[in-house]
């Protein structure tokens, strides 16, 4: 493939997405407000008429607010690609480092990710304390924001800058091979976060506390017993100190998995829509989801480091994207900073795949949940929830399935209307 045939391709990979994008997000935005009027049918004696009008307004803002992201990102992009300015990145730090060494590899990655996170902080900004705060969701200081950003800033370089030195070593030193290796390092790598995210990372950012109402916690036991499910311990987060949002789930690996609930949560539903809640939870644990989603991501970064390994050696993948390979020096580096932006533009159209996945196993959690609790319990927090959230309950059904990883509401509240009642019901 020549490098202009590449480029041609990028752009009009970019521009077919950026169509596509625009497409579904005015069609959402229509539906929305064509429904914004009148709460569903289906939920009319539930969510009052001001919720569903929030919901409708906020999924509104946060969609526009989307397609701003999505123009400055897309600009970025072609900036540092064909506009030159990943070549202006190399050279500049060619010439402080004095040549194409392990150092140079590794800055450049660094601060390709410290000027790319430059250009995210204004909209993380405004989302946490425009967009959040006019709905009524924020609950963070700019304080806490900042500590937050230091904090991962700091967990980003003490755990990737030596997981990135390790990379580019195996992708300059292993051979042709060196993707594989690469895979079993990264595979290793998000296994072993698994098990250190709940104790160690995790706490850097919340406090964790036992869950202390002993009613919620003998009923969640007895459902944890029903289902066969071993957790090291159950745990509230002070969730509200960032957010109003509400939500529960169990992180950790083999023997350290803990169930969290967050503040909000516990302060919103009832005991017996918490165990209905938890019990979807466990669903995804006991029809193996987790185990399932495990493998497929790994399949797929195999694949994709495969593909990486072919094209770090194609001139035309370093020209064709605005940059000149360095012809004595490893190209590594520029070969993974390219790789990553411009793998999400030509598969941006597989993106239903995935949401079809995930609402199959969305589905399959709540038919658990209903066998091992009152699935009538489930669809009175589900509906607290959705108002809470001020999450909409008329997705326009094509947007929806590029982009939600849950089904819509009224599918997923049919569904369980029709679980058939159990002995737990």
């Amino acid at each position: 493939m020549s490098s202009l045939t590449f480029s041609v391709l990028f752009v009009a990979f970019l521009g077919l997405s950026l169509v596509v994008r625009f497409w579904l997000a005015s069609r959402h935005i229509r539906h929305v407000l064509g429904h914004r009027a009148a709460v569903p049918a289906e939920f009319a004696e539930k969510i009052p008429l001001a919720a569903h009008q929030k919901a409708a307004d906020y999924t509104v803002a946060r969609t526009k607010f989307g397609l701003v992201t999505l123009l400055v990102n897309a600009a970025v992009l072609i900036a540092f690609t064909l506009l030159g300015g990943l070549q202006w990145l190399s050279s500049l730090l060619l010439a402080w480092t004095g040549g194409p060494d392990m150092w140079y590899q590794v800055g450049l990655v660094a601060v390709f990710g410290f000027i790319s996170g430059l250009v995210d902080l204004p909209f993380d900004y405004y989302r946490q304390f425009k967009l959040e705060t006019r709905f009524g969701f924020n609950k963070m200081t700019r304080g806490l924001f900042f500590a937050d950003l230091l904090k991962q800033t700091a967990l980003g370089m003490a755990l990737g800058l030596p997981l990135l030195w390790v990379v580019l070593t195996l992708m300059e030193q292993a051979g042709s091979l060196w993707w594989f290796y690469t895979w079993l390092v990264l595979s290793g790598f998000q296994l072993l976060m698994l098990v250190l995210y709940p104790s160690v990372i995790a706490p850097l950012f919340n406090k964790f506390t036992a869950l202390d109402d002993e009613g919620l916690r003998h009923r969640i036991e007895s459902l944890m017993q029903r289902v066969g499910f071993a957790s090291k311990g159950l745990f509230v987060m002070d969730g509200s100190k960032r957010s109003a949002h509400g939500n529960a789930y169990f992180s950790g690996f083999g023997a350290g998995k803990r169930i969290v609930f967050f503040d909000t949560l516990l302060a919103r539903l009832a005991p017996h829509e918490i165990e209905a809640v938890l019990a979807h939870e466990l669903g995804h644990f006991k029809l193996k989801h987790i185990t399932k989603r495990i493998v497929v991501m790994f399949a797929i970064s195999l694949g994709f480091l495969a593909l990486l390994g072919y094209l770090k050696g194609q001139v035309w993948f370093y020209t064709g994207l605005g940059v000149n390979p360095l012809l004595f020096g490893s190209n590594d580096a520029m070969a993974l900073i390219l790789f990553m932006l411009v793998l999400p533009i030509f598969t941006f159209l597989l993106s239903p795949l995935s949401s079809l996945s995930s609402r199959k196993h969305e589905f399959e959690a709540d038919a658990f949940a209903a066998q091992h609790t009152n699935a009538q319990d489930l669809v009175s927090a589900l509906v607290k929830l959705y108002e809470d959230n001020a999450s909409t309950l008329t997705p326009d059904p094509l947007h929806s399935a590029f982009y939600d990883s849950h089904p819509p509401a009224s599918l997923r509240i049919s569904h369980l209307n029709l679980a058939p009642r159990t002995a737990a019901q």
